[in-house]
């Protein structure tokens, strides 16, 4: 393939071809080989693909919520490359077996793939550990969807054995002792109920991830580990890990999409479909993640991908489950506020894949140079188009974005090979066969 004329995140317009799935030459004037498929880029743009270090794809256990299949189908529409599973499915992923049997239903992915290892109390870090894992972790400092939460002390042995495997741990941080019982007090309403659809954010406080984030990074100093701090959702918990990481330690953190551009202020409008964890903040923190992602502050942009059914999230907010989607929407607002003057195209380009790449030691992924994965996406920033949920590809059938803006790909490739591709006068949309890898077995 020949990529020509395309405008790259720091200007440069380059053409760009590919062999046997990888970059061999980024330059101007490349002309067509014979057989080579052509691909004209003038006036688009041509940016890495993105990494999405955490996703839920619910295989095992969940396949009516999403599937390895249509989990990766929506990353490959949404210029997403390669997702990182976590492991609090069904059974979650504690040991070998468990690892071994995720990995064969990833045998279906669009899109490159990381799997990580889970921690309980009847965990085996031997045989977890001795797998290609990408990370451990999701290790959760608090319930969620799989009631994983751990204790203190089994959260110091985790992240010791990791580190002496040199590991890294990915934190869900909150602290479940400084939840708010008195908030989930009361008549809690149904889905539609806008008078207590705030009450999720106010049980599961802002000062609870500060004070965990906290812990995580005391952990980690002590044993010498890498901890990456899962989506951040408040500012001083992106403060906590940035002056961790300027006073030496090896720490990083993300942020996800619906923490960017969504608030308690539109709790009313989700009602128990704004039911994630950590929860919506307030809009003043909303602004104050936003700035820091702006500033260089936050290290990476995931989506915790976390999909399920509707009829699940219609039920009471006591009883709805925690999560919300977003792997085909993520690339497509932040390059909305690119397109907006919000974001700087470079910076949306980094924290999506230059710096996944970089943290998790993917040296042939998120960037576009000779030798580099071919995983590409090629937009074009002036059409943007409303996002609804009908034209999307996740199983559950729903976004908590539906009527916002978002720039969305007209090509997708993944080590050269074309999986996504949508018409931009006809909107016709073609995937490629299933072609994923895990990357940790290259």
């Amino acid at each position: 393939m020949l990529i020509t004329g395309a405008e790259l995140a720091d200007g440069r317009v380059r053409d760009v071809r590919i062999r046997d799935g990888t970059i061999v030459a980024v330059a101007e004037g490349l002309d067509p080989a014979a057989g080579e498929r052509v691909v004209d880029g003038r006036g688009r743009h041509l940016l890495p693909g993105a990494i999405d270090v955490h996703v839920h794809f619910r295989e095992p256990g969940g396949s009516h919520k999403e599937t390895w299949e249509t989990g990766s189908k929506s990353a490959a529409a949404g210029g997403v490359t390669t997702v990182v599973d976590q492991p609090n499915t069904s059974p979650p992923t504690v040991d070998g077996d468990a690892f071994d049997a995720k990995a064969d239903l990833a045998a279906a992915s669009h899109v490159d793939y990381g799997i990580n290892g889970g921690v309980t109390p009847e965990w085996d870090p031997d045989a977890l550990l001795d797998r290609p894992l990408f990370a451990l972790g999701e290790v959760f400092l608090a319930d969620s969807t799989g009631e994983m939460g751990i204790e203190a002390d089994l959260f110091a042995e985790a992240v010791a054995a990791a580190a002496d495997r040199d590991v890294p741990v990915t934190v869900h941080a909150e602290d479940a002792t400084l939840f708010d019982e008195d908030a989930l007090a009361g008549d809690l309403g149904g889905a539609g109920t806008a008078a207590n659809a705030d009450a999720w954010s106010a049980y599961r406080t802002a000062e609870a991830e500060a004070a965990a984030v906290e812990r995580a990074l005391e952990v980690g100093a002590d044993a010498g580990g890498r901890i990456h701090v899962a989506h951040t959702s408040t500012p001083e918990g992106i403060d906590a890990v940035r002056a961790a990481a300027d006073g030496g330690a090896n720490a990083t953190c993300e942020v996800t999409p619906h923490h960017l551009f969504l608030s308690r202020e539109n709790a009313g409008r989700l009602g128990t479909f704004g039911r994630m964890n950590p929860p919506l903040r307030s809009e003043k923190r909303r602004a104050g993640v936003f700035e820091r992602l702006r500033d260089g502050d936050v290290d990476v942009v995931a989506t915790d991908h976390a999909p399920h059914a509707v009829d699940e999230k219609r039920t009471g907010l006591a009883d709805a489950p925690s999560g919300v989607p977003g792997v085909e929407t993520m690339y497509p607002l932040l390059l909305e506020s690119v397109r907006t003057g919000e974001l700087s195209l470079e910076r949306v380009r980094d924290v999506v894949a230059a710096n996944p790449a970089s943290i998790f030691g993917l040296d042939r992924k998120g960037r576009i140079a000779e030798g580099a994965d071919a995983d590409l996406v090629l937009v074009d920033l002036t059409s943007p188009r409303e996002i609804e949920a009908s034209a999307l590809h996740s199983k559950c059938g729903w976004t908590p974005f539906e009527g916002s803006r978002g720039v969305f790909p007209e090509v997708t490739v993944v080590r050269g090979e074309p999986v996504y591709e949508r018409d931009p006068i006809t909107g016709a949309e073609a995937f490629g066969d299933p072609v994923g890898r895990n990357v940790r077995e290259r």
